[in-house]
């Protein structure tokens, strides 16, 4: 899929679970909580596709996610698509083919999205709001970068850079100092297993399972069939995917913070509140 479909699917994810938790576990989050592992699940949504890089010293080309702050990213980008490369060349099979680029290889499976994800934790646990604050601030570069993917593009990466710099400001001034924010590091894992299933029903598919050898192979894609794949770019993901993914968010921050302007909720939950 492409960069906003990624991003937004990441959001409505993380806003689905976050009323599931609350509506069915009674785990309520404030509005700032729940607003902070949104963005921070759309923009690890993105950030598998760190593994596609591009011209560093020209500012060009790459994923979207990789141009999100300039040749900073793209760098980063450089780095991780050098890194995957090797890992898919020192694990494949004979089966496996050659390749000459890391995209969709390491940053692809749940082993990446599992190790981000503990890493994000344990570093919030350890220093507390300076490493959320760091966290958020690139998780929202990335997520504006995805959802506003025109005005990212005409904007330039300074102004996604000071503008994810002032969501990381406006955050600080609400944070105690010493909240370690549990969840991000979920929020982070949750953001990359959203992407590869987004990648799963594309027709190139995603190495999902690595390193569990499959018959020959270590770096087996898995997806759908052609048959019913998704176009990436086309009329299927880019009016019904993206329409049901905004459905899905707003319906579920209705639910969590305005559940009388649903009907139907608004019902149930009245009939709760009147049972013996």
């Amino acid at each position: 899929m492409m960069g906003p479909s990624h991003a937004l699917s990441g959001a409505s994810v993380w806003l689905a679970g976050s009323w599931a938790l609350d509506h069915f576990a009674g785990y309520e989050q404030s509005p700032l909580a729940v607003t902070i592992g949104a963005t921070v699940c759309a923009g690890a949504a993105l950030l598998p596709d760190l593994d596609l890089s591009g011209k560093v010293t020209r500012n060009e080309g790459g994923a979207t996610v990789a141009r999100t702050f300039g040749v900073f990213s793209l760098f980063i980008a450089e780095v991780i698509e050098k890194v995957s490369l090797g890992i898919y060349s020192v694990t494949r099979l004979p089966r496996d083919p050659r390749r000459t680029n890391g995209h969709r290889t390491f940053t692809h499976t749940l082993v990446f999205a599992g190790l981000v994800g503990w890493g994000t934790t344990t570093l919030c646990a350890a220093y507390g709001k300076w490493a959320v604050l760091g966290v958020l601030f690139f998780m929202a570069g990335l997520a504006l970068r995805g959802l506003f993917d025109r005005w990212a593009e005409r904007a330039g990466w300074l102004i996604v850079t000071l503008t994810a710099g002032g969501v990381a400001a406006l955050a600080a001034s609400h944070l105690p100092a010493d909240r370690g924010f549990p969840l991000l590091g979920t929020a982070v894992g949750v953001g990359c297993v959203v992407h590869l299933f987004g990648d799963m029903i594309t027709r190139s598919g995603v190495p999902l399972l690595w390193p569990v050898p499959m018959g020959r192979r270590m770096w087996r894609m898995i997806g759908v069939p052609d048959g019913i794949a998704v176009r990436a770019g086309g009329p299927g993901e880019i009016f019904v995917l993206r329409g049901l993914f905004t459905v899905i968010a707003l319906l579920a921050v209705l639910a969590m913070f305005a559940p009388g302007l649903i009907p139907a909720l608004d019902l149930s939950t009245r009939a709760a509140a009147t049972s013996p």
